[in-house]
């Protein structure tokens, strides 16, 4: 419910069951929450909390990119932020922490230095994975070409995907030469790599159906009564006539109660993440009540898309078809895998000479606790049912049938030299090198070749591909570059199973847990929008709930 207390790593054992030989790795996607951070809101200052938190020090040493018009040059101006409030009589005074501390004051919703060093420490044991274990991706970065970074508008989320990115891959990990990597980012109202209920009037109206039946079912329940008897005293007053009077009314806990239920469980998650100088009273940490807090709570906020599929496409199908998308892209060797967002060179008809194109590997993707749960709960594999803590992470990766004569177990801790097989890669150039070589190709490029057909995009179009055309459309052709395909999903390095996978043909012999690449489009298809910003427009007042059951995992 709080920080998140990762597993220990793989044994050898558990290693070679998760990468089986007969598969290779070929793409992996993470979609992490960020790092912790303070509240979203300033609440019960009348318990003693303080409005702000000083743990916030990277904003003593901030970089600006400024243009100096003499030389029409940019240079980096580094400075120092300090937050102003409101004071008496509406004065502006100096926010502060607990201590007085007028640096390092953490903004509303801000990641702080615990939320960095756990996405720094995410970024370190996915490099210890994937690098030093499968031995996918190379010890040293000449470019990032290969990877799709992307964050939402929200800063604590691109802060988390930049440490995540600096645990992966430290500086001497990199070539001395290495270029600026690319960091996708939307605008508001495009944004779907989370619910975006603020930019889609049907989903906001779905969305508030949904709580308001949750605060129909809980309200007047004796569990929220447990909840009264602990937070009750410090609701806070709303000062008017009417809450005066109704003493008892004003102190009651709800769903819907103000705060909201999931507003006090936002404060205590984040006091607990964090020091004894920014902490509630006692009571707000009674284990049975936090119990009841996060059932509630998950149930508001997540129980549509596991019921309703118009709940699933407009909430999270757009980020889940971008996801297929790409992994449709990496079967069909075509830019549609990520390339096309990330390379540094995109023209008409352009493949890169000299070294060919850059299949993308690896995504990173900053988004929230809203994303993690949505996507879980859509694929029918919320399987714990429990309020994703901060830094969780899902890795949804792709494999392909090994062929007889390459395939091999991943790499282990025994005294055996390692061998180079299922998840590994070709060598890389020399870490002294600061360019690769013009006539050279990629670092994996053995592993991958494009045509230019398949490879070329043009600024402004999408990259050419079937991913976002549905599973009942392909013709046989299509079809078939599916095959041989699967995807497998894990959930803070547990692996969680899509129901609709489990059905004879539509997994791996002997484990329903890789699922078929063509039966996992097919159910992620089922609730992919075809124009998300028309849809978000239509029927908004129509009914919330749908007429019969509409499982989601199939």
């Amino acid at each position: 419910m709080t920080s998140l207390v990762p597993r220990p790593p793989y044994t050898d054992d558990e290693l070679r069951a998760l990468y089986p030989a007969r598969l290779e790795l070929q793409l992996v996607q993470i979609l992490l929450r960020h790092g912790e951070r303070s509240p979203v809101s300033a609440r019960f200052q009348n318990a003693g909390l303080p409005a702000f938190w000083p743990y916030c020090s990277a904003v003593r040493q901030l970089k600006s990119a400024v243009l100096d018009r003499h030389t029409g040059q940019f240079s980096t101006l580094e400075w120092r932020r300090r937050l102003e409030t409101f004071g008496p009589d509406d004065e502006p005074v100096l926010a502060a922490g607990p201590r007085g501390e007028l640096d390092a004051v953490c903004d509303m919703g801000m990641l702080t230095d615990k939320g960095r060093e756990t996405t720094f420490d995410l970024g370190t044991r996915l490099r210890a994975l994937y690098v030093d274990r499968l031995r996918f991706l190379p010890p040293v970065l000449l470019d990032a070409d290969a990877l799709y970074l992307r964050a939402t508008p929200i800063p604590r989320a691109l802060d988390s995907v930049q440490e995540t990115f600096a645990g992966l891959y430290p500086a001497h990990t990199r070539a001395p030469a290495f270029p600026a990597p690319a960091i996708l980012t939307r605008a508001p109202g495009d944004e779907t790599l989370f619910p975006n209920d603020g930019n889609c009037r049907r989903f906001a109206a779905l969305s508030r159906a949904f709580a308001q039946r949750a605060a129909d079912r809980w309200n007047a329940t004796d569990e929220m009564a447990y909840l009264t008897k602990l937070y009750g005293k410090w609701m806070p007053e709303d000062g008017s006539p009417q809450q005066q009077q109704q003493q008892q009314q004003q102190q009651r806990v709800a769903v819907d109660s103000r705060p909201r239920l999931s507003g006090i469980m936002d404060t205590i998650n984040s006091t607990l993440a964090h020091g004894p100088e920014t902490r509630l009273p006692p009571e707000f940490y009674d284990a049975r009540g936090r119990e009841i807090v996060e059932k509630i709570g998950v149930e508001e906020w997540f129980a549509g898309y596991r019921e309703s599929r118009e709940y699933r496409m407009l909430g999270i199908g757009g980020l889940l078809g971008d996801v297929v998308g790409r992994m449709v892209g990496s079967a069909e060797r075509s830019t549609a895998d990520g390339e096309y967002e990330v390379a540094r060179r995109l023209e008409a008809g352009a493949v890169r000479q000299g070294r060919g194109a850059t299949p993308v590997r690896f995504g990173l993707s900053g988004c929230h606790d809203t994303t993690l749960a949505a996507v879980l709960a859509s694929l029918g594999a919320y399987e714990t049912g429990k309020w994703p803590p901060y830094t969780s992470h899902i890795a949804i990766e792709m494999f392909r049938k090994a062929d007889g004569a390459s395939s091999s177990r991943p790499t282990t801790t025994d005294s055996s030299p390692p061998q180079r097989g299922a998840a590994t890669i070709p060598p890389i150039e020399s870490s002294s090198s600061n360019a690769k070589p013009a006539a050279k190709p990629s670092w994996f490029g053995s592993l991958f070749s494009r045509s230019s057909s398949s490879s070329s995009a043009k600024p402004g179009s999408p990259p050419p591909g079937i991913g976002r055309k549905r599973s009942d459309e392909l013709s046989a052709e299509e079809k078939a570059k599916l095959e041989q395909y699967y995807v497998r999903i894990r959930y803070n390095d547990e692996v969680v199973t899509v129901p609709g996978c489990r059905a004879p043909g539509k997994h791996l012999d002997g484990d329903e847990s890789f699922c078929t690449l063509d039966a996992f489009k097919a159910i992620v298809d089922k609730f992919v929008p075809q124009n998300w910003k028309q849809q978000c427009r239509a029927n908004v007042r129509g009914p919330a709930f749908p007429e019969k059951p509409e499982p989601a995992g199939y």
